[in-house]
């Protein structure tokens, strides 16, 4: 599978099917790869990537510090990610393209949207993340992870991660460059000989940028609300992708369409024909 070096980090991507470009901001947290778009949750049910396939050129990539891409001990905020994006879009030479997010992977979208709206053709927010229960989830997670490092050391964190397959979503001791601690010995060699204070202002300030509101991260609303995109939004129904989260994205983006249906009534037929349906009108 391809790599590409973006702001000194490796990027794995994929790409499948042909036509327009559509790249995909995969689902999954500090687990967002580009499995996750047939493996996790409701994405998986959908078989959205496979359909949307067959009408256009589906990028998906494991996003910084997940799956097989690489990663850098540094406070990590959403530009951090647009640079991830759009390097690829770069490396790609493409010069627009639709965007597609799921879960977390929807402020990513937004704020690549907010940041260069002159190469978005059009955006899909599928389930964004978001409410008040799940800025508090992150949170806690980092609270865990930092509480866990400061009573054993980098150099434990590093081994735990290399012990385990599960990522910080599952097991937040292992904090949120676990993956590449894995695949990587020469990181975590760096990673475990740091200082525990400019670690934890990293990871500290890492939730401090990413998590800072209980509505959708990303990008300020003012933004949003001067953003002449069209993007289509549909909802998720659960604590991590609070319905409120979806309707302040409506509040806000002035171009947007909202597909009101529950997710237990989004189906692999549905679901895929609503989204080409938009895009082939973006």
């Amino acid at each position: 599978m391809p790599t590409v070096v973006i702001d000194g980090i490796t990027t794995r991507y994929e790409t499948a099917g042909s036509g327009p470009p559509l790249l995909m901001f995969s689902p999954g947290g500090f687990d967002s790869t580009l499995e996750s778009w047939r493996t996790v949750g409701v994405y998986r049910r959908l078989r959205l990537l496979e359909q949307l396939a067959a009408a256009y050129t589906c990028i998906t990539f494991d996003r910084r510090e997940s799956g097989r891409s690489g990663g850098r001990v540094e406070r990590i905020g959403w530009s951090d990610y647009v640079r991830q994006g759009v390097g690829l879009l770069d490396h790609l030479g493409i010069g627009q393209a639709y965007l597609m997010g799921g879960c977390v992977g929807c402020s990513t979208v937004a704020a690549v949207a907010v940041a260069h709206p002159e190469r978005v053709l059009g955006m899909v927010l599928y389930s964004p993340a978001g409410g008040v229960k799940y800025r508090m989830k992150q949170h806690a997670r980092f609270v865990t992870h930092l509480a866990y490092a400061d009573e054993h050391g980098l150099a434990r964190v590093a081994e735990l991660a290399a012990g385990t397959d599960a990522g910080f979503s599952a097991d937040p001791r292992v904090g949120p460059w676990a993956s590449v601690l894995r695949q990587d010995a020469a990181f975590a060699t760096r990673y475990a000989a740091m200082a525990p204070d400019r670690y934890r202002l990293a990871a500290g300030g890492t939730a401090r940028l990413l998590f800072d509101r209980d509505t959708v991260p990303g990008p300020e609303p003012e933004d949003l609300l001067a953003l002449d995109v069209p993007a289509l939004i549909v909802p998720g129904q659960d604590e991590s992708h609070a319905p409120s989260a979806a309707r302040y994205l409506q509040e806000c983006l002035p171009r947007a369409e909202f597909w009101d249906v529950p997710v237990a009534d989004q189906t692999e037929h549905t679901a895929p024909s609503r989204v080409l349906e938009f895009l082939a009108t973006a």
